[in-house]
C-alpha cells in the first residue's frame, strides 16, 4: 500500500537523522558535577561548600549563576572559567583563595557581578581581571589587599559598584582607579588608610557615593576628594583627624551628605564647608566639639538644615528674618533659645524629634509670625512657651502627638490667624477647647480621631472661614459646635462615617457657608430638609463616593458651581424623579448615574428619560424643563 509506504518511510529517515542528536542532547541536559545542584530551566549551577579544589568541569556550558562558595579552590588559574561563556553571576566567597592568575577570568565578556568577598588575597596581578568588559560589581570586602596597583582595574569600563572594605590597605596611589568611568559607589570602609595621593581619585567622573569610614587618616584629605567632584555622599567617620578648615580644600559642588560622626574633631573652622555649596546633612554625633558649626546665613535667611545638631545654635546675625533648623535632633527648645533675633519672621523646627517647647523658649521674638513645628513628638504645649511671640499668626502642629488641643496655650496668642493640627491623635473636642481666638480664620483637624464636637468647643469665632474636620471618625454632623460661626465660608467633613443626614444639619451656617464637602463619608441617606437654611451664597457640594441612592431636589441652591454627585449608587425609579428635573435645569456635570434597575445601570441620571417618563406627573410638569423645539428656539445643549 503505497499511501502508508510514503510517510512511514519519510518518518523512518527523520529517525535515523535524528538518532545521532538525541543521547548527546539527553547528556547535556543532564550534565552536572557530583555534590551540585543543577537548575537547568533557570541555568542555575549551586556546589556550595563542597572540597572542590579546583572549578569542576561538568558545569553545563550554558549556565549563566556559578556559585561556588566555601570550596577550596586556593588558586584560581588563569582561563579558569574558559567553558563557561555565558556566566553573568559567578560568587567566590569563603573558597580560601590566595592568588587570582592572570586572565584567570578572560572569556567571561558576559560576567555582570563577580564576588570574590571573604578570601585570602593580599595582592591582585596587573591583569588578573582582563576580560570583564561589563562587570557592574566586584566584591573583594574581606581579604587581605594591603596596596592596589595603578592599571589593577583599568579593564573594567562598565564597573559601578567597587567593595574593598575590611582589607589592610594603607596607603592609595595616583591614579588607583583609572578607567573606571562609570563607577557610582567606592567602598574603602574598615581599612588602615592613612594617606590618599593627590590624585588618587583621578578618573572617576560618575562616582556618587565614597565610603571611607573606620580608616586611620589623620588629616581629611580635601585635595584627593575634590578629585571626585560629582560625589554627593561621603562618609568620613570613625577617623582620627581633629580638625577640619577651609584650608583642607574640601571642594565638592554636589555633595549633600557628609558624615564625621564618632571621630576626634575637636575644631571646625567656619568656612570648613565654604566650598561644598549644596550640603543639607552633616553628622558631628560622637565628636570632642566645644562648640557647634557654624550655619548659613544670607540675605537675612540663615539655616542650619539637617546638620546633625543635638543642641540649638546661637549666634546668628541680628537681622535674621528666616531661621531654618529643620531635620536635626534636638529633643527640646531650652528657655531663651534665640536671643538678639528680634526681627525673626519665621523660625522652622520641623522634623527634629522634639518633646517640648520650654517655658520662655521664643522669648524674645516679638516678630515671629510663622512658627513650624510639625512632624516632631510633641503631645503638649503650655501658654509659657509661647510668651515673647505676641504676634504669632500661623502655628503648625500637624504630625505630632497631641491627644487634645492645647487650648490655654492657644489663647496666649491673640493674632493666631492659622492652626495646623492636622493627623494627630485629638479623639474630642470639649467645650472652650478653641474659644477666645478672634483672629482665628482657618482652623485644620484633619486626620485625627475625633468622635465629638461639643457645641461651645469652636465658637464664638467671628473671622472663622475655614473648618477642616475630615478623615475624623465623626457619626454624625456636629451642628451645635457650628453656632458661632457667621463667617464660615468652606467646611470639609468628608471621610467621617456619618451615613446620614438630619433636617438643619447645616443650619447654623447657612447664610455664610459656600463650599461643603460631604464625599466619602459612607452617606445611605440625606433628609429631605438637611440642607435647610443653605440658600444661594452655596458654590459647592462635594457629595460623591458614598452609598446614596436617592437624594432630594435641592432647587434652593441656584447659585451652585460645582455639585459632583458620582460613584454613587442611584437607583433610577419615580422617587428620584425630582432629582431628575432638578439636574435637567443646572447646566453642570454632576456625575450621577444609575446603578440600578439593570435596565437603566451605567445612565446619566440626567438622561434616563426613559426611566422616567412613566412616572406620575411626568407629563403635568414636562412643558416646565423640556428644552424648546428646534424650530422655535435654539439652547445650549446641557451638559450631564
Amino acid at each position: 500500500n503505497r499511501s502508508w509506504a510514503w510517510p512511514q518511510s519519510i518518518s523512518l529517515l527523520l529517525l535515523l537523522l535524528l538518532l545521532p542528536l538525541g543521547p548527546a542532547w539527553h547528556v547535556a541536559a543532564q550534565r552536572c558535577p557530583q555534590m551540585c545542584i543543577c537548575d537547568n530551566p533557570r541555568r542555575h549551577v549551586a556546589c556550595r561548600h563542597q572540597n572542590f579544589t579546583e572549578v569542576p568541569n561538568a558545569i553545563p556550558e550554558l549556565t549563566q549563576r556559578l556559585d561556588l562558595q566555601g570550596s577550596k579552590l586556593k588558586v584560581i588559574p588563569a582561563a579558569a572559567f574558559r567553558d563557561l561563556p555565558h556566566l553573568t553571576h559567578l560568587d567566590l566567597r569563603h573558597c580560601g583563595v590566595e592568588l587570582v592568575a592572570e586572565g584567570a577570568f578572560r572569556g567571561l565578556g558576559r560576567l555582570l557581578l563577580l564576588n570574590l568577598a571573604s578570601n585570602r588575597l593580599s595582592s591582585l596581578p596587573q591583569e588578573a581581571l582582563d576580560g570583564l568588559g561589563s562587570l557592574q560589581r566586584l566584591e573583594l570586602e574581606g581579604n587581605r589587599l594591603e596596596e592596589l596597583r595603578p592599571g589593577t582595574f583599568g579593564a573594567l569600563g562598565a564597573l559601578a559598584t567597587l567593595n574593598l572594605a575590611h582589607n589592610a590597605l594603607v596607603y592609595l596611589p595616583a591614579m588607583a582607579f583609572q578607567g573606571l568611568t562609570r563607577m557610582r559607589w567606592l567602598r574603602l570602609a574598615h581599612n588602615a588608610l592613612s594617606v590618599l595621593a593627590p590624585e588618587a581619585l583621578a578618573g572617576l567622573p560618575a562616582l556618587r557615593r565614597l565610603s571611607l569610614h573606620h580608616n586611620e587618616l589623620q588629616a581629611l584629605p580635601g585635595p584627593a576628594l575634590a578629585q571626585a567632584r560629582a560625589l554627593a555622599r561621603l562618609e568620613l567617620g570613625h577617623n582620627p583627624f581633629t580638625y577640619v578648615g577651609e584650608e583642607d580644600g574640601l571642594a565638592l559642588p554636589g555633595l549633600r551628605e557628609l558624615m564625621l560622626d564618632h571621630g576626634a574633631l575637636q575644631a571646625l573652622d567656619a568656612r570648613a564647608f565654604a566650598r561644598c555649596p549644596r550640603l543639607r546633612s552633616l553628622d558631628l554625633r560622637g565628636n570632642q566639639l566645644a562648640a557647634l558649626p557654624p550655619c548659613a546665613a544670607e540675605s537675612r535667611h540663615s539655616g542650619c538644615e539637617s546638620r546633625g545638631l543635638w543642641a540649638v545654635p546661637r549666634g546668628f546675625p541680628s537681622d535674621t528674618q528666616l531661621l531654618d533648623l529643620r531635620r536635626n535632633h534636638f529633643s527640646s527648645v531650652p528657655p531663651a533659645a534665640f536671643p538678639g533675633l528680634g526681627r525673626l519672621v519665621s523660625l522652622h523646627l520641623q522634623h527634629c524629634g522634639l518633646t517640648e517647647l520650654a517655658a520662655g523658649a521664643l522669648a524674645g521674638l516679638g516678630s515671629l509670625i510663622y512658627l513650624y513645628l510639625s512632624d516632631n513628638q510633641l503631645s503638649g504645649l503650655s501658654a509659657a512657651a509661647l510668651e515673647g511671640a505676641p504676634r504669632l499668626g500661623y502655628l503648625y502642629l500637624e504630625r505630632n502627638r497631641f491627644g487634645q488641643v492645647p487650648g490655654a496655650a492657644l489663647r496666649a496668642l491673640p493674632g493666631l490667624f492659622s492652626l495646623h493640627l492636622q493627623s494627630n491623635v485629638v479623639d474630642r473636642l470639649e467645650p472652650g477647647d478653641l474659644t477666645g481666638l478672634p483672629a482665628l480664620r482657618w482652623l485644620y483637624l484633619s486626620g485625627n480621631r475625633i468622635t465629638q464636637v461639643s457645641p461651645g468647643a469652636i465658637g464664638p469665632a467671628p473671622e472663622l472661614e475655614k473648618l477642616h474636620l475630615d478623615r475624623n471618625q465623626l457619626q454624625a454632623v456636629p451642628t451645635g459646635a457650628l453656632e458661632g460661626l457667621p463667617a464660615l465660608l468652606e467646611l470639609q467633613l468628608s471621610g467621617n462615617p456619618l451615613g446620614g443626614l438630619a433636617d438643619g444639619a447645616f443650619r447654623p451656617v447657612g447664610g455664610s457657608l459656600q463650599h461643603l464637602f460631604l464625599n466619602n463619608s459612607g452617606l445611605e441617606q440625606i433628609s429631605p430638609r438637611a440642607f435647610l437654611g443653605l440658600g444661594p451664597r452655596l458654590r459647592s457640594l462635594h457629595l460623591q463616593k458614598n452609598q446614596l441612592q436617592a437624594i432630594p431636589a435641592l432647587p434652593h441652591l441656584s447659585q451652585l458651581e460645582l455639585i459632583d454627585l458620582s460613584g454613587n449608587p442611584f437607583h433610577c425609579d419615580c422617587q428620584l424623579l425630582p432629582l431628575h428635573r432638578w439636574l435637567m435645569g443646572l447646566n453642570l456635570r454632576v456625575g450621577a448615574t444609575c446603578a440600578t434597575p439593570p435596565s437603566a445601570h451605567g445612565q446619566r441620571v440626567k438622561a434616563a428619560t426613559a426611566v422616567f417618563e412613566t412616572c406620575p406627573g411626568w407629563a403635568a410638569r414636562k412643558a416646565k424643563w423640556m428644552p424648546a423645539p428646534r424650530s422655535i428656539a435654539r439652547r445650549t445643549p446641557m451638559k450631564g
